[in-house]
Order: structure tokens, then sequence, then C-alpha cells
């Protein structure tokens, strides 16, 4: 694979992922329940970190990462139903990428960019299982809580307070 097919390649990739992590950031606004609202902040956390790796590849090849705007998320209804329907549409974006580049990156000559992109594509998986199993109505998706703990309530309208 020559330099140019590389970057271009990346360049792809880097924007589908983007695109994901987005989606994900406008899909946390509108979900109040905490622990399925931390999955969304672990994802994301995630996310920056193959942006920032894929950024990097991307630029000492010589090229310009592009952007991706922030979606407007809505529900579609009110409760549970609706959450769900969201949970649905993150499981099916993340298997759509999933789909699109599983096969694509075999190709990929450099050994280092390979792998890199197997680590994004593999922990994308485990995104979608986050979200399959939120979709199933299960809130222990980072775990369970000892002792029956709680957190007392929902979270905060706003991400920083000071």
């Amino acid at each position: 694979m020559k330099p140019d097919e590389l970057r271009s390649l990346l360049e792809s990739f880097y924007q589908e992922k983007l695109a994901l992590r987005q989606r994900h950031v406008a899909a946390a606004c509108l979900v109040d329940d905490y622990n399925v609202n931390n999955t969304y902040q672990y994802v994301i956390a995630r996310e920056d970190m193959h942006l920032s790796w894929l950024r990097a590849a991307i630029v000492d090849l010589g090229g310009t990462p592009p952007e991706v705007a922030l979606p407007e998320v809505r529900l579609q209804g009110r409760g549970s139903p609706a959450l769900k329907a969201l949970f649905r549409e993150d499981v099916d974006l993340a298997g759509a990428f999933i789909d699109r580049w599983k096969d694509r990156l075999p190709a990929i000559t450099h050994a280092r960019h390979r792998k890199m992109c197997q680590v994004v594509l593999g922990e994308t998986m485990e995104h979608r299982r986050f979200f399959q199993q939120a979709w199933e109505g299960r809130d222990d998706l980072l775990g369970r809580r000892t002792g029956g703990l709680s957190t007392g309530g929902g979270v905060l309208s706003e991400r920083w307070v000071e």
C-alpha cells in the first residue's frame, strides 16, 4: 500500500470513527440514567484516545484529519422506549462501522497502523456490546456496585459545575 493510499484510508477511518464519537457525545446529553451515562462517558474517552492515535498517524503521513460536526440527536418519544431506540441506533451504527472496516484492515501493509486500526475496531466491538446491554435494559455496564449502593439519582444537567 502506497503512502497516499494509506493516508486516504486512515483519513476515511478517522472520519467515520469521529462521526461515531460525535454521535455518542450528542446521545450522552439525552441520557440521564447515571450508569448508562457513565458508559457513554467511558466510550467517548476511549474514542478520544483512538482519534488521537489516528490523528498522529495522518499528520505523520502529511495529511489533515477531517472534521465532523456534532449531529442533532433527538429522542423519539419519551421514557424507556425512547432510550431503547437511542441505544439500538448506537448498536446498529457500531455494527455498520465494524462491517465496513473489518475486511479492509488486513490490506494495510504498515504493521503499526494496521494494529492500531485493529485495536480501534476491537474496542468498537466492545462499545457495541455496551449499547446492546443498555438496549436489553441492563445498567451494570461498567460493573456492579458493592453492597447495593446507589448513585442517589441521575446525572447533572451541566457537565462542569464550578
